[in-house]
C-alpha cells in the first residue's frame, strides 16, 4: 500500500527518533526501516512501531513493547530532521550511510 510514509516502498531510509528516551545511546537514528503490508507499522532494528491514530503527544508511532513514542519521517535533503528547538543526538547507521548521502546530495 502506498502512503506518504512508505511511498510504495517495502524498505526505506528514514529518520527514527525516540521521543521518550534513547536507541542505543542516541535520541535518533537514520537507518533502514521496513513496513507492514498496510504501511501502518514500521520495523526498525528490534522495534515494532505502530502508527498512532491522530498522533500522540510528541510522536507519530508507539513502540509495541515499551509504549514509548517515536517520530518516524522521511529524510530531509537539507540534512536536519530534528525540531529546531531540540538538541538531538543523531546516529547514521553504517549500513545506510552511502544511501543517505546519496539522498541529501541529490
Amino acid at each position: 500500500m502506498k502512503n506518504q510514509l512508505t511511498r510504495g516502498e517495502r524498505k526505506r531510509v528514514m529518520y527514527v527518533e525516540n521521543k521518550d528516551g534513547f536507541i542505543d545511546d542516541y535520541s535518533a537514528h537514520i537507518g533502514w526501516v521496513t513496513f507492514s503490508k498496510s504501511g501502518k507499522t514500521v520495523y526498525y532494528k528490534d522495534k515494532v512501531l505502530n502508527r498512532l491514530k491522530g498522533g500522540g503527544i510528541s510522536g507519530n508511532h508507539m513502540d509495541e513493547e515499551s509504549g514509548e513514542e517515536y517520530w518516524v519521517s522521511g529524510i530531509k535533503k537539507r540534512g536536519s530532521n530534528t525540531h529546531w528547538a531540540e538538541a538531538t543526538k543523531i546516529k547514521i547507521d553504517e549500513d545506510v550511510r552511502e544511501e543517505y548521502e546519496s539522498i541529501i546530495n541529490s
